[in-house]
């Protein structure tokens, strides 16, 4: 690895439209979870100018069986919906929680992928995707995330927290911020720039107005990142492009899934492609990621490196993991293998295994969990109670048990 570098990541705030997307499918998530620990799920979620439409595959007792919906069903779903963008801050024109038209065109899970992934007679439950998922850990911040990444959430969830407690009076929810990050002897020093663009509204792209939202924008900045990153030769580029008066689902359509990086590891390590929001966790995509970040995550808790990845792979309908793969990039304290075995055992004793059964009941993720972590990062997060379980570190006696 190289020693001294700059890198970059970025993130968006819950406004965003491609976030908006995100919470609504995976309040779809927790409803179908709330009513059936067992609900299959896969809710695609398009925003646009007064539009939502939801469109996917479903399975919930309850609420949808047989091919028919349960009295009331509909109707708490589109609540739900719109309890999620009013919960944003949307009431504007072109994108209105209580005026939107609501479109939704989930339906019945399919038989043939139901035989394929449901436990029966003597076969466990299987995957319910083939695919690859990563992990990833480092000691860069206290949350053992990239700083870079870490850092530009931050900065977002900063500026919402303002809007919303009304410390501030002309932020709106859409935005993105991107911090570029000087690292020295493979640890971040300092920012070599930071761009934020948030919504605002009218008047704050000229003058006066314009003036203090830069102003208030740098100092979040500066109270967000270490003492002394900001200096005098950070450039910052705050609305670059001007106005920003436009924005959220108005300004731009949004899709579920379209913002895996920022959802992970803000390109500071390898990512297998498959999205987290709107599927449960009998979706490898999800759980897989979520138990190899929680394996990383207490590797590195552990002193045993200072950077991990870990990969599995899966096939549809077959339990067991294909393969697994862990890389220290030369900062283990022990062989990458002999880590590999270590997981294994530590994940057999403590979760029952890395079968999509196995991640499940050993994290608890058969709750209704899943909407908190649809913006600002999956990880990287405080676990408080059911939630983010998958950032807890509790493995670290038992990692080191296993390698002697």
């Amino acid at each position: 690895m190289r020693s001294n570098y700059v890198f970059t990541s970025e993130s968006v705030s819950e406004g965003h439209p491609d976030k908006v997307s995100d919470q609504i499918s995976d309040a779809i998530v927790d409803l179908f979870l709330s009513k059936d620990p067992e609900a299959r799920v896969a809710c695609e979620t398009l925003t646009t100018t007064q539009l939502v439409v939801l469109a996917g595959e479903i399975r919930c007792k309850g609420v949808y069986e047989d091919g028919q919906w349960a009295e009331g069903a509909l109707q708490e779903i589109e609540d739900t919906v719109r309890a999620v963008v009013k919960k944003i801050g949307y009431c504007q024109d072109g994108f209105h929680h209580e005026t939107f038209e609501f479109i939704n065109r989930l339906h019945g899970q399919s038989a043939q992928i139901a035989q394929g992934v449901d436990a029966k007679d003597n076969k466990d439950e299987g995957a319910g995707d083939q695919g690859i998922m990563f992990g990833f850990a480092c000691d860069e911040t206290p949350d053992l995330m990239p700083a870079t990444l870490d850092y530009s959430h931050k900065i977002l969830h900063r500026l919402a927290q303002d809007r919303h407690d009304e410390v501030v009076s002309f932020l709106e929810p859409d935005a993105k911020s991107q911090v570029t990050l000087r690292f020295e002897d493979g640890v971040p020093v300092a920012a070599t720039a930071v761009v934020v663009s948030t919504q605002h509204k009218a008047g704050y792209d000229t003058g006066e107005q314009e003036a203090e939202l830069k102003a208030y924008v740098r100092k979040v900045v500066t109270e967000v990142l270490p003492e002394g990153f900001v200096t005098d030769e950070t450039v910052f580029h705050i609305n670059p492009t001007g106005s920003f008066e436009i924005g959220g689902p108005d300004g731009d359509a949004g899709l579920t899934g379209r913002k895996i990086i920022v959802d992970t590891y803000g390109g500071a390590a390898p990512h297998g492609g498959g999205a987290f929001s709107g599927k449960d966790p009998t979706k490898v995509d999800r759980s897989a990621a979520y138990v190899t970040r929680y394996l990383a995550k207490n590797v590195v808790a552990a002193g045993l490196a200072k950077r991990c990845t870990i990969q599995v792979s899966y096939a549809i309908g077959v339990s067991e993991p294909l393969s697994l793969y862990v890389d220290t990039h030369g900062t283990g304290t022990t062989r990458d293998a002999d880590l590999e075995a270590a997981i294994a055992k530590v994940a057999a004793e403590r979760l029952g295994g890395l079968t999509p059964r196995g991640i499940r009941t050993g994290l608890g993720l058969n709750k209704p969990i899943y909407g908190p972590s649809a913006a600002y990062g999956h990880f990287g997060r405080k676990p408080e109670g059911d939630l983010f379980p998958w950032e807890r570190t509790d493995l670290v006696d038992a990692l080191k048990a296993a390698l002697g």
